[in-house]
């Protein structure tokens, strides 16, 4: 692994990363062609929070977390944190004091593949998480790895400076070029999504306004007469 402290990529534009957040993870993810979703095992350590923040990312060995601590001087007002490890751990790499560090430098949040812990305090001092793990186990500061490098959480590429949205559904990464993008795809899609719900309220079928019932032609309409006499007949 190649150890290294990037000190100033490139970061998407906070005003554009802050729309984003207006319209959430599960809107952004549909917006720009259902991807950048990290998966459902990253989950939210509160309820009720919805953020977004460009990424600063950290790559620490299992079981260390000395690289958070050095993130910590290169973390910006607007920033969410990152984190995962090179090989699977779930120790708990993150706790209330970290989280008290980065709140006094601009940091809004915090996504890990790594193990949080302390999460009734984080919720306390409302800062908002999203883990993979919630583990008690503590972690040395030992090995060094890198900060602001690529890094792959749920299958999904982050780079750092990359748009991250996170709420209640999960995580969701836009890549740094496509922010300006998907902040209009999004809004196209709450326009629309607007537009279905009054049809919905009015009393309208999704089926037909989705256009649906062509999918169902080879799906037979019985009585439940029918249903239990058939039913009885295949037992």
């Amino acid at each position: 692994m190649l150890n290294v402290i990037v000190t100033d990529p490139p970061r998407a534009d906070l005003g554009q990363v802050a729309k984003l957040a207006e319209y959430g993870v599960a809107t952004v993810h549909e917006a720009i062609g259902r991807t950048g979703y990290l998966g459902p095992a990253v989950r939210p350590n509160q309820q009720g929070t919805r953020v977004a923040g460009t990424a600063l990312t950290v790559l620490c060995w299992p079981g260390d977390n000395l690289m958070i601590h050095a993130a910590v001087e290169y973390a910006r007002p607007g920033d969410i944190v990152v984190i995962t490890t090179a090989s699977p751990n779930s120790d708990g790499a993150f706790g209330e004091l970290l989280a008290t560090s980065l709140r006094a430098h601009g940091v809004r949040g915090l996504v890990m593949a790594a193990g949080l812990r302390d999460t009734q305090e984080l919720r306390e001092m409302d800062f908002p998480a999203w883990t993979a793990h919630v583990s008690a186990q503590g972690t040395v500061k030992e090995t060094p790895g890198s900060v602001n490098v690529p890094v792959i959480i749920g299958g999904q590429l982050i780079r750092p400076g990359d748009a991250i949205v996170a709420d209640d559904d999960g995580v969701c990464v836009v890549p740094r070029p496509d922010v300006d993008k998907a902040v209009t795809a999004s809004a196209a899609r709450v326009a629309k999504e607007d537009k279905n719900r009054k049809q919905l309220a009015d009393g309208a079928l999704g089926v037909d306004m989705y256009n649906l019932r062509p999918k169902l032609e080879k799906v037979e309409r019985i009585s439940y007469a029918e249903y239990v006499k058939r039913a009885g007949e295949g037992s």
